[in-house]
């Protein structure tokens, strides 16, 4: 089920014209890749400790001569697209375990995709994503759970137990930290069962009101993921 207002993506703003800050060559490629990479270590909660990365269409085919692979993992060592270490991130790991591979998808996924599996110090994740253009992305996945998650707006992501109740618990911390819910969705497995909720803000959701709600009946993760800028 979902709740919320229209899809993020209608709106054209100067970056679909002239396209983002960023280290060439492409925006999709590389701007879109490299943040693409930030979300991903962001969703995880910490810098990866080992980071295998699939690759795509245009993404496995001709990401290595657009820096495809080095944006990635910039992003994931937490690099902007402006950042001039970009080119050298490959040789800047500081011991995260990086491999690439072919994930194998459908030929109806967006070219510009990516599936990262992910391991940190407390647990492993599987996000996937796509750089639709201009330098804009959108997460599609995060394990079972499909979403959809922009980077445009800060957003807290839950699991939680699919149960009357929980999202209005959530809902009610927010508003006591005056916090204004801009958008948001819920994405559930099954009913009654796990279900993943994607709020997008107004405001940084500060770590005691992400402690409050973790601690709140039913919720089982807690991660805020701050706007990623174009």
């Amino acid at each position: 089920m979902s709740q919320g207002g229209a899809n993020n993506f209608s709106q054209i703003n100067i970056f679909d014209i002239i396209g983002p800050v960023m280290i060439g060559p492409s925006s999709s490629h590389t701007a879109g890749a490299t943040r693409l990479g930030m979300l991903a270590r962001t969703i995880l909660g910490e810098k990866p400790l080992k980071a295998r990365i699939g690759l795509h269409g245009s993404f496995r085919d001709t990401g290595k001569g657009h820096g495809t692979d080095k944006a990635l993992v910039a992003g994931l060592l937490g690099f902007k697209p402006d950042d001039e270490r970009i080119p050298n991130s490959l040789e800047l790991t500081n011991g995260m375990e990086i491999e690439f591979f072919d994930p194998e998808l459908d030929k109806s996924v967006h070219p510009n995709t990516v599936v990262f599996e992910l391991t940190g110090s407390q647990e492993t994740i599987t996000i996937k994503g796509a750089s639709v253009g201009g330098g804009r992305v959108l997460v599609n996945q995060i394990d079972d759970f499909p979403v959809e998650l922009s980077g445009d707006y800060p957003s807290l992501l839950t699991v939680h137990r699919d149960k009357p109740g929980v999202i209005q618990a959530v809902s009610e911390v927010l508003a006591r930290y005056d916090i204004n819910i801009a958008f948001m969705k819920v994405f559930r497995l099954a009913r009654g069962k796990d279900a993943l909720m994607v709020i997008e803000t107004d405001q940084e959701v500060p770590k005691s009101a992400q402690t409050e709600i973790l601690e709140k009946k039913d919720i089982k993760w807690v991660r805020f993921v701050d706007k990623i800028s174009l």
